[in-house]
């Protein structure tokens, strides 16, 4: 327990002082309207953040029990409260749920100009912004996956240009680089693993080993490759996960292996920034993914 009995209180000093130094500022505001609207979004700001705590805790309280760092009885003496109490929280929601989110988790899923051909082979008449069927299917999968541990998930649109909000909690980006220089610009920052296009299409790079991985589409293949990762937001104050394939459909491989690998996955990373790649099969009627596999290490940035 030293690591932990060190560290708690620094946090949490830190915490209490943030806290105090907004609270002296609020009510300094002279403005008596204004005071009142910050004070009352602050107020409901407040508690969405204990609700997410109420979680980080709990979901802590399990895997201290479960790996056996303390018992019911003495993880009661360390918070201060009854061993019954230790026992009803500790058994809320699956913790894996963590990994997608600890509130409301929004899906941020990107617009694009349809195109392609007509039957008679011109050109299809350029339309509003959609989003890509296969990126909506990815969505409801991402969804469902978030009811069965227990979170509200919903979805938002990313305009044509990328312009994303990306400084917030609980956020998933679904959008290719080519749709956003913002996140193009954040994915340059992995130092092992790239998109990238050449004379032959998109592809993506494991930096470590040299090796590229094209899609199968591009081939005729009902397959392709994806990556999945937990990025820096802008502001430097968090992270978000991020999916994306060569192709759109290769980001419904990601959610369809993490359906299965959740748990192992938040057991391994908890919160913390990662990237890989993940390769998937789709039936071509129904675009609904068939198989799925990771096909490179969880690579992690120096110092994360």
């Amino acid at each position: 327990m030293e690591q932990l009995d060190g560290a708690l209180p620094s946090l949490k000093e830190q915490l209490d002082a943030a806290f105090d130094v907004a609270l002296s500022q609020l009510k300094e505001l002279s403005d008596p309207l204004e005071r009142a609207k910050v004070a009352h979004a602050t107020a409901s700001r407040l508690q969405d953040y204990g609700n997410e705590c109420q979680v980080v805790r709990n979901e802590a309280m399990n895997e201290t029990l479960r790996v056996g760092q303390l018992n019911s009885t003495q993880l009661a003496a360390e918070l201060g409260i009854s061993k019954g109490r230790v026992s009803q929280l500790a058994k809320g929601a699956p913790p894996e749920r963590l990994f997608l989110g600890s509130g409301r988790v929004t899906v941020a899923l990107a617009e694009k100009l349809e195109d392609g051909k007509l039957q008679d082979g011109r050109d299809k008449p350029l339309q509003g912004p959609v989003i890509a069927t296969e990126d909506v299917q990815t969505y409801e999968r991402l969804r469902e996956l978030g009811e069965e541990v227990g979170l509200e998930i919903g979805f938002e649109r990313i305009p044509l240009g990328g312009n994303v909000r990306l400084n917030r909690n609980n956020l998933v980006v679904i959008c290719g680089p080519r749709l956003s220089p913002l996140i193009e610009q954040i994915l340059e920052g992995d130092p092992h693993l790239q998109f990238g296009k050449d004379e032959d299409g998109w592809h993506l790079v494991d930096r470590n080993t040299g090796k590229v991985y094209r899609s199968p589409m591009d081939h005729g293949e009902n397959g392709d490759v994806a990556y999945f990762g937990r990025l820096p937001r802008p502001d430097g104050q968090g992270t978000f996960l991020y999916i994306a394939g060569i192709h759109a459909r290769g980001s419904g491989g990601v959610v369809h292996w993490l359906t299965k690998e959740l748990a192992n996955v938040h057991r391994e990373l908890k919160a913390r920034r990662f990237s890989t790649l993940i390769s998937s099969q789709f039936n071509p009627e129904t675009l609904e993914i068939t198989e799925s596999e990771r096909i490179t290490p969880f690579y992690r940035p120096e110092g994360a």
